[in-house]
């Protein structure tokens, strides 16, 4: 999907953090602005209910026990689910232009397969293509340090004309949960910001799942910072609130040099909300890991065998009591720590990839940006699903 496993991640340096690249880049001021989309055309559209697109896939699990015993888990989505999920999906595009074409490749449909497919389960599902900044693009400023030629106000534009779009079409009244990942929750920040927070379209928003970015929120508080009204998600059952994390393997905390973790403003800090315990404390993962590569980027480290003497014939694995999860926040920053827990004489691994490596070293400033869904991808899947029964009560 990617020749180099860095280039995903450097969007969420970027366009989340304000990296100096992103505030030059604009469109050249004698082009001509692009036309709109016209969400009405099937094609501008990843997934949308009722129809074979990229999020009616295979999603069938191997769930690895301890002892190495292998159960199948199938898959199957609620054609009738009562809400909506909303999803922008983060950097893959590998268009050799500054802003990605309306044209779904590989990687399109790879991320939506691993990040945003299951929770089909539980909403009807809506995902836009947008012109986002690319690979390329982000190679470039990373190379010159400076600007580039992308338009970075027109992948925005995009996701804009896609909501209102669905609003005005599609929702009908119906609750919606907000799904991103890096530039994707960069584009939902923005859109909360200018669209939603305070406004009356908030009551329809049972949450935002805003994950490998930093959202600011006062040190100590739940709201405030980047969002007035919304804050962040303290029940499973809590609606109207914000989920928002980045993840960092226990034994290997932020660097000096993160750039995850941390807000720039004084008195502010990163959101971190745990769905597998969103009051707070240490608590169970429940992983979908990718089988193979991780469907973010195919440069990652290969997956060492999932347990001895099998093998994985499923697209993703789960692996029951291997991960723990718990925010914590300390001079590395706030984030979601990982624990696993390997035992090394039972035949199941203990290690999990999503490293993100360049020259075969392990990047530690970008910590596990590469699975933060994957690690936590049941929980937000049951927070969700907590979250539909508690607004069809309401």
């Amino acid at each position: 999907m990617t020749n180099s496993i860095i280039r995903v991640s450097i969007a969420a340096c970027g366009l989340l953090l304000g990296g100096s690249a992103f505030a030059q880049s604009s469109a050249p001021p004698e082009s001509v602005p692009p036309a709109a989309n016209d969400y009405s055309k099937p094609e501008t559209w990843l997934c949308r209910p009722g129809r074979q697109d990229s999020c009616t896939v295979d999603l069938t699990t191997t769930v690895i026990a301890a002892d190495g015993k292998l159960t199948k888990a199938a898959f199957k989505a609620n054609a009738n689910a009562p809400i909506d999920c909303f999803y922008v999906y983060p950097t893959v595009s590998n268009d050799p232009t500054p802003n990605s074409d309306m044209n779904a490749g590989p990687e399109e449909n790879s991320v939506v397969r691993a990040q945003f497919a299951r929770f089909g389960s539980q909403c009807k599902l809506y995902a836009p293509l947008y012109r986002q900044i690319t690979l390329k693009a982000l190679r470039a400023a990373m190379a010159s340090g400076g600007g580039f030629p992308a338009d970075r106000k027109l992948g925005y534009n995009d996701v804009l004309d896609a909501w209102n779009y669905y609003l005005q079409n599609d929702n009908k009244g119906r609750g919606v949960v907000l799904i991103g990942h890096s530039q994707g929750s960069g584009m939902l920040t923005q859109l909360i910001k200018n669209e939603i927070d305070g406004k009356p379209i908030q009551s329809k928003v049972l949450s935002a799942l805003l994950l490998g970015t930093n959202i600011a929120v006062p040190k100590g508080e739940d709201v405030g910072g980047s969002f007035q009204s919304m804050p962040l998600c303290r029940s499973a059952s809590q609606l109207g609130c914000v989920i928002s994390y980045v993840t960092f393997r226990s034994d290997v905390p932020p660097p000096a040099n993160s750039r995850f973790g941390r807000v720039p403003t004084e008195g502010m800090q990163a959101a971190c909300v745990n769905p597998a315990a969103p009051q707070g404390g240490k608590a169970e993962m429940h992983a979908y890991l990718s089988s193979g590569f991780n469907g973010v980027s195919t440069e990652s480290a290969q997956p060492k065998p999932w347990v001895t003497g099998a093998k994985i014939e499923t697209p993703f694995v789960s692996l029951p009591g291997l991960l723990t999860g718990e925010c914590v926040s300390n001079d590395s920053g706030s984030y979601l720590a990982i624990t696993t827990n390997g035992n090394p004489s039972d035949p199941r691994t203990d290690e999990i990839p999503g490293d993100v490596v360049a020259g075969g070293n392990v990047m530690k400033d970008w910590g596990l940006h590469l699975i933060d869904a994957h690690v936590a991808m049941g929980n937000l899947v049951d927070v969700v699903a907590q979250q539909s029964k508690a607004y069809l009560k309401k």
